[in-house]
């Protein structure tokens, strides 16, 4: 894992400390991340895609840092389940980087239980309208889910059409667990 990825989840897990109380943003989501106070957000009803409006999330300035538009939820009805968080994304001159992001979080949110955030697949400088998703497994313990979608640098994303859906195990995992183990004991006989 590299230190950028444990950086932002670590933000991430302590993003109700760095929020903008008063920013327009759409109703149940927040704007938070590491310089929010660098960010916009808001509806966009000119930015439509299949004639619904979208959210935005533009940078005010070049910040070192990011910025999200997200929410959390109870993880209760997803426990055991695969997930998928999708959406349509737009972006304009997105300098570092913008991606999608799920993470699922137990009783410790020092710890994600699992995480994805694109950054091994980013969102880079101006593109029409993509689908991007996320997939994450749920496991027990997990007490909540935050997702969203973050902007590192200058630039401005669009998001539309957005899904939060259970999935078969036939859908592959773009995520990680934290703690994932291996089935069985490996190389015993150090032969390897």
């Amino acid at each position: 894992m590299t230190s950028n990825v444990r950086k932002y989840m670590f933000l991430t897990a302590t993003i109700a400390v760095a929020f903008v109380a008063n920013a327009a943003a759409p109703q149940g989501w927040l704007l938070a991340g590491s310089k929010p106070a660098n960010y916009d957000t808001g509806i966009d009803r000119e930015a439509v895609y299949k004639a619904l409006p979208s959210a935005y999330l533009k940078a005010t300035a070049d910040p070192d840092g990011f910025g999200t538009l997200m929410q959390s939820f109870s993880a209760d009805p997803y426990v055991g389940k695969r997930v998928r968080f999708s959406a349509y994304v737009k972006s304009d001159s997105v300098a570092r980087w913008a991606g999608l992001w799920m993470r699922v979080d137990g009783k410790n949110v020092q710890q994600p239980l699992a995480f994805d955030n694109m950054q091994d697949r980013p969102i880079k400088g101006s593109a029409a309208w993509n689908r991007y998703e996320v997939v994450l497994d749920v496991p027990q313990g997990a007490t909540d889910i935050a997702l969203g979608i973050l902007l590192a640098g200058a630039g401005q994303v669009w998001i539309n059409s957005v899904a939060v859906e259970v999935v078969g195990a036939d859908v592959a995992a773009t995520g990680h667990l934290a703690k994932q183990l291996p089935d069985g004991p490996r190389n015993l006989g150090f032969d390897q």
